[in-house]
């Protein structure tokens, strides 16, 4: 089976892969709101006569020390993950394909969820981030099983919920039991294969003072006046953290692969009332060389080196939001090299490198201990933007790529 035919097979599914990508940006499946996206995930792949079931997530996934709280929490009743299965263990290699339905809110963009096709191009939420992700593996298998091909390995699709609040859908499943040779994550790579994420990780500041009338600041503290020495004390660890992330090859391209950033800040009470409390909020992206406990503890140092005393002893530090792990895996291992080939053999532009952006990838690498690449179609500058868009050549092509890396991986047999 060469990449020719599997294109052709392909071919067949342009119109079909329009079809399937508007209906599901239809579906305004912010968080809270996925079920009826994944319900349609879940007829779609039965059709593709795929064994899919919904995956029920535990409210008491909570309770995990990965699982990552939002400001938007809401029960998880109602709102599964869903997996199926396709193949045999006919002693092929086995593989998950994961993306997720999940997408972040409109951001008033008042049509985000009523797609238009422009020529070959379909816009809304989603398109890219990342329900064109799921069209890509639907075409793949459908073409596949009209080329009558019967894999020899199993593969298991996922599609999962929350991943843009910090990936508590794929923890789940992790946690109810993961297992395959390898992990392919879609999502828009522009066909590079990604063997490695960039980790983020989102602090809680907190600084208390000591609250009185303006007339009296002398006698109060402010927490404000605290807070600045707090920023001044990160953005130096920022320094520290760039330099120490030099030489990573597989992130050498980027200028700016780390950093610090601050994102949002308040202070209750009253423009003559001195600031009893302050709160900031922020991130830090990190390279595979440190751990998540390793930027925590960093964090804290870093504050705690001040000589200002009352700020040592009226300081918190937390991280109650999205808590991302960097990883890699060793981009020679058979998983990125077989991918790789398979959609260059295909016609398209690709490389191995690592991904300064954070996904699910990390988790199947660090807590299943899975194999774990990123692939797809688009750029990444469509994801979460006003107008966010695929091209269907983009999905069709990564579609042909997959398929032939499924082959390659898995082996296969003519029906």
């Amino acid at each position: 089976m060469n990449c020719k035919q599997i294109a052709t097979a392909v071919e067949a599914y342009r119109d079909q892969a329009v079809a399937w990508l508007c209906d599901l940006i239809r579906f305004p499946s912010v968080q809270g709101q996925e079920a009826e996206a994944q319900a349609y995930v879940l007829r779609t792949l039965q059709e593709l006569g795929l064994e899919a079931q919904e995956r029920p997530i535990p409210e008491t996934l909570v309770e995990d020390p990965e699982y990552s709280f939002s400001d938007n929490q809401h029960p998880y009743e109602g709102r599964p993950n869903v997996v199926g299965h396709l193949g045999t263990d006919a002693g092929g290699r086995s593989v998950i394909l994961q993306s997720h339905t999940d997408v972040v809110p409109a951001a008033g963009w008042e049509e985000a969820f009523e797609p238009k096709v422009e020529g070959e191009t379909v816009i809304g939420r989603g398109a890219f981030d990342a329900k064109g992700q799921l069209v890509t593996i639907w075409v793949a298998l459908a073409a596949l099983r009209d080329l009558r091909v019967r894999l020899k390995g199993p593969v298991e699709v996922q599609a999962v919920i929350e991943e843009e609040v910090g990936g508590n859908g794929a923890l789940a499943l992790i946690r109810q039991g993961c297992h395959a040779d390898g992990v392919v994550i879609l999502e828009g790579s522009s066909f590079n294969v990604f063997p490695a994420n960039r980790g983020a990780i989102w602090f809680r500041a907190r600084t208390v003072g000591r609250s009185t009338h303006m007339g009296r600041r002398h006698e109060g503290v402010n927490a404000i006046e605290k807070m600045v020495e707090v920023i001044l004390r990160l953005l130096e660890y920022e320094k520290r953290l760039v330099e120490e992330s030099r030489g990573q090859p597989l992130f050498a391209r980027y200028e700016h692969p780390v950093q610090l950033n601050l994102g949002t800040i308040r202070a209750d009470g009253w423009p003559s009332t001195v600031a009893g409390e302050c709160v900031l909020e922020g991130g830090v992206g990190f390279l595979p060389n440190k751990t998540m406990a390793q930027v925590k503890q960093e964090l804290w140092e870093a504050v705690m080196a001040t000589e200002d005393e009352w700020l040592r002893e009226h300081f918190e530090l937390t991280f109650p939001k999205l808590h991302n792990d960097a990883y890699e895996i060793d981009p020679n291992h058979p998983l990125p090299v077989t991918l790789n080939e398979a959609v260059k053999e295909c016609g398209l532009q690709s490389e191995i490198f690592g991904w300064n952006v954070s996904c699910d990838a990390r988790l199947y690498a660090k807590l299943a201990n899975l194999p774990t690449v990123v692939y797809g179609p688009g750029d990444l500058a469509q994801a979460h933007s006003v107008g966010e868009s695929v091209a269907v050549n983009d999905i069709l092509a990564a579609a042909t790529g997959l398929a032939l890396f499924l082959l390659r991986w898995c082996g296969y047999e003519n029906g």
